[in-house]
């Protein structure tokens, strides 16, 4: 039961048993029904002959009767009383008939009249208005019954109809005709014998093509898990899955899984390429921090602290910005506290006094006389504050920055009137450790972390950061962020 093959195999089964047994009840049904139907019409043709002829005040003795062994006929008056039966029929049962003896019969050689059994002969057309006119057969739906009856001492199974007919001396006779149903018992019997040996072999063939259907469609996954088991096995995140030819869900399957294979590795990858550019950034100025206090220890006339400082104060920063790199990694998510957009860059702005280039900030009037937004208050200061060094290194006489209105968001501009950024290469600078030719030096150009940090914390606070070129030549950064609801 644990085989996905074996679950399909029996729940299809069992679905098809259900619904085989349920289509074999009806058909069993409909088939008893029209063959009782059948039955009954026989049983009532049957019976309205023999009331037609008793209408016509036939004597027993003279009565037609076609097919009395298959059609068995019996006649009662008006107290339940048998007055006639048919040849052979020695025992009936289902017409509430009272039995007199000696019972007529046509063959006991009796020749009554049925006007001769009126014990009163003053009952005219003024009786019981259910009952037929003298001389005349109930034009109404006769009564059906089951029940047997033994004729030439063989018992069988019969349907009944009761036809009421009067004679022309007003005397009400009924008259019960019956019809076998031995044919529709065969019948019925033969049918529910070929559903119960065929349906045990039909669920056997349902059951097997399930399983091999099933098999076959699910051979693919096998090559799937084998693959994938081989993968984690080798750790070699270039491997693939098969993609098998078809367009059904196992090959959009596999398709996602080696979409997944993709996102993995480049993920595993990038992160190697972290580790590797990160212990490099690290080697130098802790290479030059070591180098200069290995100096000042033989030579103290030669220490140069304001170059250990500095190389100090950008260990501090590497660490920071690797540290909030690994948060941001990990899936650390922006507060959710609020804040407006204009007083955070008021405020960072207003703390950069040791900038060459003096900041020029521009506020736009809001209509809501605000541009407040959620997030971290920290990271989004950490964003602005790294797009202003961009700018400062970059920047030629001018830094500059807007804060506007962006539709349903808020934006924030930085502007430099320096180089600009090379349109190919836009994208790039937001990757981790890149720097641009005019920036290779470490002293001015940084680690490459700033763009990449500040890329990563907009687009966890479900804005953008992109880079354009500015009017003034340079760089324009946007900044763009959703307003609070």
């Amino acid at each position: 039961m644990r085989s996905v093959r074996a679950r399909a195999a029996i729940g299809a089964t069992l679905v098809v048993a259900v619904a085989l047994v349920a289509a074999g009840l009806a058909v069993l049904s409909v088939l008893r029904t029209n063959l009782i139907d059948q039955a009954d019409l026989q049983a009532e043709v049957a019976a309205r002959e023999v009331a037609g002829q008793l209408a016509l005040d036939t004597a027993y003795a003279d009565l037609d009767l076609d097919d009395e062994e298959d059609h068995p006929v019996q006649v009662t008056d008006e107290e339940g009383r048998v007055v006639f039966v048919s040849k052979g029929l020695r025992a009936i049962s289902g017409t509430a008939s009272r039995g007199v003896s000696p019972v007529p019969s046509a063959s006991a050689g009796a020749t009554p009249s049925p006007g001769d059994d009126d014990d009163d002969g003053d009952d005219d057309d003024g009786g019981d208005s259910a009952r037929p006119a003298r001389g005349e057969v109930s034009s109404d739906d006769p009564d059906f019954s089951d029940g047997t009856a033994t004729v030439d001492g063989k018992q069988a199974d019969y349907r009944f109809a009761a036809v009421e007919a009067t004679t022309p001396a007003g005397l009400t006779l009924t008259v019960h005709a019956g019809a076998p149903l031995a044919a529709e018992q065969e019948a019925v019997n033969t049918v529910r014998g070929a559903m119960l040996t065929g349906l045990p072999l039909l669920l056997a063939v349902v059951a097997g093509v399930t399983w091999l259907v099933t098999r076959r469609a699910l051979r693919p996954v096998e090559g799937i898990r084998r693959e994938m088991a081989a993968i984690t096995a080798s750790e070699d995140l270039a491997r693939r899955v098969p993609e098998p030819g078809s367009r059904d869900e196992i090959a959009a399957l596999a398709r996602t899984t080696n979409a997944t294979l993709t996102a993995l590795e480049a993920s595993v990858e990038r992160q190697r390429r972290f580790v590797a550019d990160a212990s490099h950034e690290l080697r130098s100025p802790i290479a030059s921090l070591r180098t200069q206090l290995e100096v000042a220890e033989a030579h103290p006339e030669l220490l140069d602290l304001p170059g250990a400082v500095a190389d100090t104060v950008r260990l501090q920063v590497l660490a920071a910005d690797l540290l909030l790199l690994a948060r941001l990694d990990a899936g650390e998510k922006p507060g959710a506290a609020r804040l407006e957009v204009g007083a955070l860059v008021r405020e960072e702005v207003s703390q950069r006094t040791g900038d060459r280039i003096a900041v020029t900030v521009e506020v736009e009037a809001a209509e809501d006389a605000s541009y407040e937004v959620n997030g971290s208050r920290g990271q989004l200061a950490r964003v602005v504050g790294n797009l202003l060094d961009n700018a400062q290194r970059h920047a030629e006489s001018l830094v500059a920055v807007r804060v506007a209105a962006d539709g349903a968001g808020v934006r924030v501009e930085v502007r430099d009137d320096g180089a600009g950024v090379p349109e190919d290469e836009r994208e790039r600078i937001f990757e981790r450790f890149v720097r641009l030719d005019d920036a290779r030096s470490r002293d001015d150009g940084g680690a490459g972390l700033g763009l990449a940090i500040a890329r990563d914390v907009a687009t966890r606070h479900g804005g953008t950061l992109t880079v354009h070129r500015a009017p003034e030549g340079g760089a324009a950064f946007r900044l763009q962020l959703p307003r609070a609801a």
